[in-house]
């Protein structure tokens, strides 16, 4: 008997296999959930005295942080050179630090500091500007921090690496740094990025590259153009929270790098987005490096002067969003150089995209 290829399937199996194409239609049954809001206080004057750190603060009036931000605004005086980020990390009150004990240090936090540093001079234009990335989603609704430090760089012009990696079955969404003594004017962040807990990325000594996804870890490299036996840098993790099926979640990688500054006393800044069907921007980060940070161990820039004065979300052209952004879809590193030139010194940017599967 010839078997009718062409039959009409039964009403009952034409309603089935709507239902199947709807589950598969993108936009409707995997809707991304994930949503940010942008908060900052706008700018605190200082740091004020040589050799000195301020800290300011960005809290979430709903929602909890996925990462966070600083920008520093650049005196136009010759102390210039002096103005550098020593933290943008995770706070459970706007105030207190993570610097204690390793490991998962806090749960569901919804503030975030920005800490500017000065060298041995200051101008009067310095401020600080710390920027919360207030994050919503209907499946990652709980989140934890995990802190690793590390007691260098103790010797000049060398890098102090250090990587915090998520609990096993969580999704990273963001990261901080913070280098300490506060007093210790040549002590700064020069790195903050996402990368990997496994050998291709040296167990975080190489940075996630464009279009990775799924990092699991957070580094921090801090710098010091002198030798100081107490300095410590640390790396923050912003982690999903314990017990939630994050199977579905997507979070991807967006990097640039720029070269430059390479002359004394100069800047650049590096900007990279969130593209179409990347997911939302969740948190970002930064670094003045050695350039190849994503094929190559994290090396330092090419002058012991060398800082970042910013780490934070921004337009497309680089500028820093305001206050109650739910747009934001970039994020800009802006770097400068001591009063010595530079050689073979690169800016880079780092944004997370994220897409929870919901």
């Amino acid at each position: 008997m010839t078997r009718n290829l062409f039959r009409r399937p039964a009403p009952s199996r034409l309603v089935v296999l709507g239902a199947a194409l709807a589950l598969a239609t993108p936009g409707t049954a995997y809707a991304n959930t994930v949503a940010v809001t942008v908060k900052t206080p706008g700018a605190t004057s200082g740091p004020a005295s040589a050799n000195s750190e301020i800290s300011s603060h960005a809290d979430c009036s709903s929602g909890l942080v996925s990462g966070g931000g600083i920008n520093q605004a650049i005196g136009t005086g010759s102390s210039v050179n002096g103005n550098h980020v020593n933290g943008t990390a995770p706070s459970s009150d706007g105030t207190s630090e993570y610097t204690g004990s390793t490991g998962v240090v806090g749960t569901d936090v919804t503030h975030w500091l920005g800490i500017g540093g000065s060298g041995g001079q200051v101008n009067a234009s310095y401020s600080t500007t710390p920027y919360a990335m207030c994050f919503t989603s209907n499946l990652i609704n709980h989140t934890q921090v995990v802190m690793n430090k590390a007691n260098a760089p103790t010797a000049g012009a060398t890098v102090g690496l250090v990587t915090a990696t998520c609990p096993a079955n969580t999704r990273l969404i963001g990261g901080g740094a913070r280098t300490t003594p506060g007093n210790t004017g040549s002590l700064k962040v020069v790195a903050s990025f996402p990368t990997f807990n496994n050998s291709a990325h040296s167990f975080g000594a190489k940075a996630a590259a464009d279009g990775e996804t799924n990092p699991d870890s957070w580094t921090a490299a801090g710098w010091d153009s002198g030798a100081n036996s107490a300095n410590y840098t640390y790396a923050y993790a912003i982690c999903s929270g314990s017990g939630i099926n994050v199977g579905g979640a997507t979070v991807k990688v967006r990097y640039t790098e720029v070269s430059g500054p390479t002359t004394g006393s100069t800047g650049q800044t590096a900007t990279v987005g969130c593209g179409q069907g990347d997911g939302n921007l969740v948190s970002g980060g930064a670094a003045i490096s050695g350039g190849s940070v994503t094929t190559t161990n994290f090396t330092g820039p090419g002058s012991g002067g060398d800082h970042l004065n910013g780490s934070f979300p921004s337009t497309s052209g680089g500028a820093a969003v305001s206050d109650g952004t739910t747009t934001a879809a970039y994020w800009t590193a802006s770097a400068h150089t001591g009063g010595q030139s530079s050689p073979g010194t690169y800016t880079d940017a780092w944004a997370l995209c994220a897409n929870d599967g919901v």
